[in-house]
């Protein structure tokens, strides 16, 4: 998948490229910032788990990489491959803390792209700075979009994923009775362009039975129309920002992966939200995810502090859980750093996380029941 969106485009294109393997990364930290510097690259790609190991890792070094003569002048763009809803608070905290350094902050962008088409929009640098909108979360669980003063109650901020490129066509639909959505509505992302995939190639089961995300019809509208499903959710807006052409252009914005949204109370949560929350419950919680069991909200709270802190977290926890977003939590798990596991691109795996929690293989520190 990395190869494919990065490695691929840039073949294509006849630019020269150097790819770093991640775990030559992990090892040392500051070597994608000493490469863009020393070669003076123009145009990186990375994922959300760089830029975050680098923010993290390198957070009390840009003095001594300052020293050692790294500069990040030369970069013109530093785009995050993402597939989920870009993480406005990171990209914003790695531009602050490497602007001394020399990058500039309108160089750090997000591009959206999926399984089935690896490249549906991009922020260009000749443009305007991506548009932040402000969404009512109550509203959101209802699958409405109502756009919200910046302050709010229950506003949730979303930056979008970028301009949707030329060539291609994105259509908001209602995942269940296929047919195409208004502008107030959130659906699944649909899209419909040349370059779009048109299958997986497998040794393991039936490549049919995943023929209907890359060749599907709606059900009303353009029933002729071959489009390919993105699995993600999502809305366009027409930005008020004006390009360098001085037109203004849709701005596609990614709010979550259908598969993982959680249906509760007969409405729609994204994992993401909650997770928030749980996270600014206590300072100790060094990583949370969440996940159903028998229509009841589990969460798994990573604990960095010490394990006599495990009891306070947990009506902390439910507290917040139930003040910001209106549910009670069935289950609090408390476990060691690192148990929640998270792919190559930086994303949680809530699934593979259940499937440890119903097993009983987390070894946890402590776990709470509310049923």
């Amino acid at each position: 998948m990395k190869y494919s969106t990065v490695g691929v485009s840039s073949v294509y294109s006849g630019h020269q490229s150097i790819l770093i393997p991640p775990m030559e990364l992990e090892l040392s930290l500051p070597l994608w910032l000493s490469t863009l510097s020393q070669y003076k690259i123009r145009d990186t790609f990375c994922s959300y788990s760089v830029m975050e190991l680098c923010t993290k890792g390198l957070g009390t070094q840009t003095d001594a990489l300052k020293a050692r003569g790294v500069n990040l002048s030369c970069v013109r763009s530093c785009v995050v491959i993402a597939e989920e809803r870009p993480r406005l608070a990171l990209t914003q905290s790695f531009s602050k803390l490497f602007k001394d350094l020399g990058l500039s902050p309108r160089a750090v962008s997000t591009a959206f792209g999926s399984r089935v088409n690896l490249a549906i929009c991009l922020q260009g640098t000749a443009g305007p700075d991506p548009s932040t909108v402000y969404v009512d979360m109550k509203s959101l669980r209802h699958d409405r979009v109502r756009l919200v003063e910046r302050g709010a109650p229950q506003s949730l901020s979303l930056m979008e994923s970028g301009t949707i490129l030329p060539g291609v066509r994105v259509i908001i639909v209602n995942p269940e009775t296929r047919g195409p959505l208004g502008d107030s509505h959130l659906g699944e992302i649909w899209v419909q362009s040349p370059h779009s995939s048109s299958g997986y190639y497998t040794i393991y089961g039936e490549e049919s039975l995943q023929a209907d995300h890359f060749n599907t019809r709606l059900s009303f509208g353009e029933p002729h129309t071959l489009w390919a499903r993105t699995g993600y959710l999502g809305f366009v807006k027409r930005t008020e920002l004006l390009g360098s052409t001085g037109d203004r252009h849709d701005a596609l914005f990614v709010v979550g992966q259908l598969d993982e949204t959680l249906e509760l109370r007969g409405l729609r949560y994204h994992p993401i939200d909650i997770e928030t929350s749980v996270s600014r419950a206590h300072r100790s919680i060094a990583e949370s995810a969440v996940f159903t069991w028998t229509n009841l909200l589990v969460v798994v709270a990573e604990l960095a502090g010490s394990e006599q802190e495990a009891l306070d977290l947990v009506p902390l926890v439910t507290n917040v859980v139930l003040e910001e977003h209106h549910l009670i939590v069935g289950v609090v798990v408390v476990v060691d750093p690192g148990v929640i596991p998270i792919n190559s691109r930086g994303e949680k795996q809530r699934m593979h996380l259940r499937d440890s929690f119903l097993a009983d293989q987390l070894d946890p520190i402590y776990v709470a029941y509310n049923m």
